[in-house]
């Protein structure tokens, strides 16, 4: 099976690294960082000129890029995935997408004969190239049973969520949550700080009931010990739960919890500090609950 793969940011190219090491003849598009394409190139693989040159050369499609916009623009158009499928082609988003976008697609990829899974990841780059990602994929179940034994080398946990649309869905409910605990630990702990409270001894005593978890964990390891444990952004937290709230507009509901979180990630972002990571909001939630 050939695969082609778009997208070599950090994930994409740990992933790509991964396939190859299990010999997959694997053809790539990238962006405009090309680190990842040239140690792509470097290990044997092809690059592509375009989205619809990948598909038209691919067995398999894989998409690893940041916005849902990014995910349509590498669809749509005359050089797009859409213009190059085949019947019986499978292609799949590995982002963190919307829904309603994933639902618009897989519909246009039916119209061709081609099926469309999303299978958002969990974990980290490292966990990539050792073929040790948690896979949440949904969509149909055939495709899905096809193309599995290529997902079993990516995935330590391979799941199947149901109908199309659930992957993206659980992803952006567990990262809303995610990133509303991450932003009130780091809430605390700038509470803390004002009130003359060592932070490891909040810590303790939060940690000591039923509040402690592996995010809280991830926050306290910055805010005390200045190690950084969770390499996942600002600019990529704010984007999530935009997308998280984005849904649930979209299914007529009105989220009660994520705009804070929301709020206080989207105004880091546009303050400067995007690139830094989410335990970083600790610095970021000191300085603005001071007095300017």
């Amino acid at each position: 099976m050939k695969v082609g793969f778009i997208g070599l940011g950090l994930m994409g190219r740990a992933m790509v690294e991964c396939l190859q090491k299990a010999d997959y003849d694997v053809i790539v598009l990238g962006n405009r960082d090309r680190t990842g394409i040239e140690a792509a190139l470097a290990r044997g693989a092809t690059e592509a000129a375009n989205a619809r040159e990948v598909a038209e050369a691919s067995d398999l499609v894989m998409i690893c890029v940041g916005t849902s916009d990014h995910v349509e623009a590498n669809v749509y158009g005359d050089n797009g995935i859409l213009a190059g499928v085949k019947s019986g082609q499978v292609v799949i988003d590995f982002g963190t997408s919307l829904p309603a976008s994933t639902l618009k697609i897989g519909a246009d990829m039916e119209a061709k004969g081609a099926t469309y899974l999303d299978a958002p990841i969990g974990r980290t780059p490292a966990h990539a190239v050792d073929g040790l990602l948690n896979l949440m994929c949904s969509g149909d179940k055939a495709a899905f049973d096809r193309v599995k034994p290529v997902l079993d080398v990516m995935g330590e946990n391979v799941f199947h969520l149901g109908k199309l649309g659930s992957g993206h869905t659980i992803k952006l409910i567990n990262n809303y949550f995610g990133m509303t605990t991450a932003c009130a630990m780091s809430e605390a702990f700038a509470t803390a700080d004002a009130a003359g409270i060592d932070r490891q001894q909040l810590f303790e005593v939060m940690a000591a009931g039923p509040l402690r978890s592996g995010m809280m964990e991830f926050v306290r390891n910055y805010a005390v010990d200045g190690d950084q444990n969770l390499a996942f952004s600002i600019a990529n937290a704010s984007k999530d739960v935009g997308y998280y709230r984005q849904m649930t507009q979209d299914m007529n509901l009105n989220s009660k919890m994520s705009a804070c979180a929301g709020d206080a990630l989207k105004a880091a972002t546009e303050g400067g500090d995007g690139d830094k990571m989410v335990s970083q909001m600790v610095d970021w939630m000191s300085k603005s609950m001071s007095p300017a």
